[in-house]
């Protein structure tokens, strides 16, 4: 054999495994900062060991698996955006070999095969695992529940099987797509996670522009308004004697045994004055830059992040109707470290990257914000396993998603990688257009609804509609603080 075959063989060996490890250890990062994200949140487990102890740990590190490949989902843009422009500034710096396209494009394939796995083994094995009692007339224990389980996954797994054969049969009625359906690497579960895409694309169109003007709202709580013609000290003054008035109350209910007033609705009253106090002392005790310079600031990079997005999808739409290059697109060589992807260089990558997160940020506070999703909202030290499974499945789906919305929306020039530029929708003209439509218009109504609300209440008032409660606002609006001698004191 040649010396020359020996180093090149040696030179691939070393290179794959200096790769492996730089995965594991990304990979190892995440999984540490997941674990943390989820017992934050997770209810308190009793001291003794059981059964029911024991699967929801196990229940627990699938949930952690699944978290950290949905972090790794939305990183993958950001960081191969940022290897392009490093390879590109220092070519020859041998420092940053390791960054090469061979890595990125593990990556890609990496989280694609991670995804599907957490998406179809783990997540429906951690759900059917919780809730699984062993056979009836089986001996109870660990074996059973998991033989319970796997029963169950590969019931589900053939249902699925049969609907999506049943719409690739009604979609594309041809032998050829029928046939392709039995190879199930190949096809089959490429063409699930294409649906599976395309129903997180969907969600990100629905939740991101609700989130987008949701975020000023949050973002509103979050930090401190500048106090404009506004007396703190009465405002504080008259909270004390609410609360003090609400406290005598309860105890006159506790002491009496007939209860003119409902304990419980008192407490939740008495809890709502205290936050209120609360944020107005944090009001009074916040220095006057904090007050007048850091909310105003958040509150325009907040604009100019949603303006620029806008106007982003504004010019690709042109794009797409003049120019067939604009149409996201698969590939499968990277030409790392060649050109930069925006016109502004490093300046337009940063750009693009913060926006990519502000849009996965807007995306999961929107997803949270829906009415139908607002039951899955976590609590601190008090969320089920169950609903945490609920959690990252949705995560993982909207994070799954991400890398196509961005491409698909222009936000970046990258093109997808691995199984991400395989979906079958990203060839299609019309739903990328109609995507991109839709993203603008819904994202500028809900900026339009949310940045007029004042004048809208106020024309409702004017016209005497104000008691038909069209406006969530108006009711907020209209809150009044009770005193103790029975006076109404309205802010």
């Amino acid at each position: 054999m040649d010396s020359d075959d020996v180093a090149i063989r040696e030179q691939n060996f070393h290179s794959q495994v200096r790769e492996y490890t730089i995965c594991f250890l990304l990979f190892a990062i995440l999984y540490t900062i997941s674990y943390f994200i989820i017992t934050k949140y997770k209810r308190k487990p009793d001291d003794h060991e059981d059964e029911d102890a024991i699967v929801n740990r196990i229940s627990l590190y699938l949930c952690t698996f699944t978290l950290a490949v949905s972090a790794g989902a939305v990183l993958l843009l950001p960081f191969s955006i940022v290897s392009n422009e490093i390879l590109l500034s220092f070519p020859q710096n041998y420092y940053i070999q390791w960054l090469n396209g061979s890595l990125i494009h593990g990556l890609w394939n990496l989280v694609s095969l991670f995804s599907n796995l957490s998406l179809f083994v783990l997540m429906p094995f951690a759900y059917f695992f919780l809730e699984s009692e062993g056979f009836a007339g089986s001996k109870k224990g660990i074996k059973a529940r998991i033989l319970e389980t796997l029963v169950m996954l590969i019931l589900l797994g053939l249902l699925i099987l049969g609907i999506v054969w049943v719409a690739s049969a009604l979609i594309d009625n041809d032998a050829a797509s029928m046939e392709s359906l039995y190879d199930l690497w190949e096809f089959y579960l490429p063409y699930l996670y294409s649906c599976i895409s395309l129903m997180g694309g969907l969600l990100l169109l629905l939740c991101t522009p609700v989130g987008l003007s949701r975020m000023f709202t949050v973002m509103g709580q979050l930090l401190v308004k500048p106090t404009i013609l506004e007396d703190l000290d009465e405002q504080i003054h008259c909270i004390i004697l609410q609360e003090e008035a609400l406290i005598r109350r309860l105890n006159g209910a506790y002491m009496t045994s007939y209860l003119k007033y409902d304990s419980d609705e008192l407490e939740q009253e008495l809890d709502g004055v205290r936050s209120k106090r609360s944020k107005l002392e944090r009001r009074k005790k916040a220095s006057a830059w904090e007050r007048n310079l850091v909310y105003p600031v958040v509150m325009l990079i907040l604009l100019s992040g949603t303006t620029i997005s806008v106007l982003l999808v504004a010019f690709n739409i042109l794009a797409l109707l003049v120019d067939e290059t604009a149409m996201p697109k698969g590939s499968q060589e990277l030409g790392l470290g060649k050109a930069s992807l925006s016109a502004f260089g490093f300046v337009g990558a940063a750009i693009e990257i913060i926006l990519i997160f502000y849009l996965m940020v807007s995306s999961v506070v929107g997803f949270y914000s829906l009415r139908f999703f607002a039951a899955l909202t976590p609590t601190k030290d008090d969320t089920t396993m169950t609903k945490i499974i609920g959690n990252c499945v949705s995560i993982l789906v909207l994070s799954s998603a991400l890398p196509v919305m961005s491409r698909t929306l222009g936000i970046t020039r990258f093109d997808l990688l691995g199984d991400f530029g395989r979906f079958n929708w990203l060839g299609n003209f019309y739903i990328v257009l109609s995507y991109n439509l839709l993203f603008a218009v819904v994202t500028s109504l809900c900026l339009i609804r949310k940045f007029t609300s004042a004048v809208r209440e106020e024309l409702l008032k004017a016209l005497g509609l104000n008691s038909l409660h069209l406006s969530n606002r108006t009711q907020e609006s209209e809150k009044v603080l009770h005193s103790a001698n029975g006076h109404q004191k309205s802010f």
